[in-house]
């Protein structure tokens, strides 16, 4: 003890997973610490832990940042608006099965992505529910999400009732189905199933586009700014008929997901967060939030307990993934 009164790493590690890993207020937090220990924590305390939990593991998230740029085959991406002193700003997550990472950006299209840096040069596939942004890198692979798909398709359906609505999304299921069938035995399906599914696929996008044409403009009517304002099912048929070979990416690897639930799972949380404490009061606090819950996140996808690997990293050994250290170990 160098102070009278001090707090270790097993009280700031709890003061970590209570406000900003569990979302309990601050207040709350330290009326848990007065019921638990007999002595209420202040708010500046649970600040200073989070500082420093950032701090701790911000040189261990950047190798996973590094992986997921050049090593991983398949990432997901998401965004979701946040609060952070009163304005709008943009969360941006990326992720497949093994890590997390978090970036905060005042913007959300090209310029957030680019300053974040691991799309431009992604090397993978790239999973996401068609955000333009994205689809302006053309060089990298994608793959679009069907459950957004199947969404739009029940709504398309409810509201318009076309018979094709319900026709692609009951095919899409189907060559799902077919596809995590085949996954435990082969990479790719026959080739006469890969015909009959891609056949099928165009032609019930060919029925809705006869019965979704363009919309006419009449000549008299002044013409106006921006594209010709379009109907649902038109918008989502130009989509999938734009986009076909990353609307069936998983049909011809079959190691590309289905859908981009993984990102939706890792983007929930910026809501929940949202909801229970409106905002960020500094932008250094949106960042410090992005580098923890990264580490956390990712800690919990590979086995540690969550209290466990933030007491580590507030004792100066933040958790690394097995994969991430075999490789920093290899002299290749």
């Amino acid at each position: 003890m160098t102070q009278a009164g001090q707090d270790g790493p097993a009280l700031k590690a709890q003061a970590v997973y209570f406000n900003p890993y569990q979302f309990i207020p601050r207040e709350r937090t330290s009326e848990l610490f007065a019921d638990l220990d007999g002595h209420p924590v202040g708010e500046g305390t649970m600040v200073t832990a989070t500082q420093e939990m950032a701090e701790a593991v911000r040189p261990a998230n950047a190798p996973g940042k590094a992986h997921l740029n050049a090593a991983e085959p398949v990432v997901h991406f998401d965004e979701s608006g946040l609060r952070v002193t009163g304005q709008r700003q943009w969360l941006h997550s990326a992720s497949p099965a093994r890590l997390t990472s978090y970036a905060v950006h005042a913007k959300r299209g090209a310029a957030a992505i680019d300053a974040i840096g691991i799309w431009p040069t992604l090397a993978g596939r790239a999973v996401h529910d068609h955000w333009q942004a994205y689809v302006t890198y053309a060089d990298i692979a994608q793959s679009l999400c069907h459950a957004h798909h199947l969404r739009e398709l029940a709504f398309i359906e409810e509201r318009y009732q076309p018979s094709w609505a319900s026709a692609m999304a009951t095919w899409l299921v189907e060559i799902k189905t077919a596809v995590d069938e085949a996954r435990p035995v082969q990479r790719q399906m026959p080739e006469e199933k890969l015909a009959e599914f891609a056949t099928r696929y165009d032609r019930v996008i060919a029925e809705g586009l006869r019965a979704n044409p363009p919309p006419v403009v009449a000549e008299e009517q002044p013409k106006k700014r921006g594209r010709v304002k379009q109907s649902p099912p038109k918008n989502l048929l130009d989509r999938l008929e734009a986009h076909t070979g990353e609307g069936l990416a998983f049909l011809y690897d079959v190691n590309v997901p289905f859908d981009n639930n993984q990102a939706e799972r890792d983007i929930r949380l910026v809501k929940l967060q949202q909801q229970i404490s409106g905002g960020f009061r500094s932008q250094e606090g949106a960042e410090h939030f992005c580098e923890l819950r990264s580490d956390i996140s990712t800690a919990r996808k590979n086995g540690p307990r969550v209290l466990e690997a933030v007491k580590k990293a507030l004792s100066g050994a933040p958790f690394v993934p097995s994969f991430l250290s075999a490789q920093a170990a290899s002299p290749g």
